[in-house]
């Protein structure tokens, strides 16, 4: 049950799409929050590879087993030369960007650790996240206050069509599956938190924005 409810993920959905069950090499930047555990048993055949500020950011020895290798580098430093070019099938940077002044740059940098017909998914919260209502868990932008830029797909995209790539999809994410769900995922909420948390309501309300692109 907890594998089936964790591949409804809306970057695991566009995993699927990318690979299905193929073997492919993955740069997760952004490697917190036991992703490395979750993403490995949703795909089996994923060579894991995790990037983050810190090593310690809600990860436990389970989710280092499931790595092939984990960077911690500052992202903003703009240096990755420990991580190998031409190399992985897939980059994905959930919820990321914002926390970056220099996401753009950062971005750029990144792209030629992509093979040639590799995958890029980008998902952070859009313009329309400042104009929602406040909650725990973070609904409005600002919520966050470590939240320090705003970025859109048109400027994703311009900056992703200028380093070859072709983008096939981008705009505000909808997961229908956690908006058919919502009921079930408000009592979980309030089971697990003793209250509502405002990613519960992200889909429903449009609060965050993705692309997903290929490099030619």
């Amino acid at each position: 049950m907890r594998k089936f409810i964790e591949s409804l993920n809306f970057k695991f959905l566009y995993l699927k799409k990318s690979f299905g069950h193929k073997p492919f090499h993955l740069l997760d930047i952004g490697a917190g929050n036991h992703s490395a555990s979750k993403t490995c048993r949703v795909f089996p055949a994923c060579a894991y590879y995790g990037v983050d500020i810190s090593k310690d950011y809600n990860n436990d020895e389970s989710d280092f087993r499931a790595m092939k290798s984990f960077y911690e580098l500052d992202l903003t430093k703009l240096d990755y030369s420990v991580i190998p070019d031409n190399y992985f099938d897939a980059i994905w940077m959930v919820h990321v960007i914002e926390h970056l002044v220099n996401g753009d740059e950062v971005i750029t940098a990144l792209l030629p650790k992509l093979k040639s017909g590799g995958f890029i998914f980008i998902e952070y919260p859009g313009i329309k996240s400042t104009r929602l209502p406040s909650m725990p868990g973070t609904l409005n932008f600002y919520d966050d206050a470590t939240h320090v830029r705003i970025y859109s797909v048109k400027e994703l995209s311009s900056l992703l069509v200028k380093n070859n790539f072709t983008v096939i999809k981008g705009g505000t994410r909808r997961n229908w599956y956690h908006i058919v769900l919502l009921p079930l995922r408000i009592f979980q909420s309030l089971y697990t938190y003793k209250k509502l948390v405002g990613s519960v309501f992200w889909d429903l309300l449009g609060f965050a924005e993705f692309i997903y692109a290929q490099k030619n």
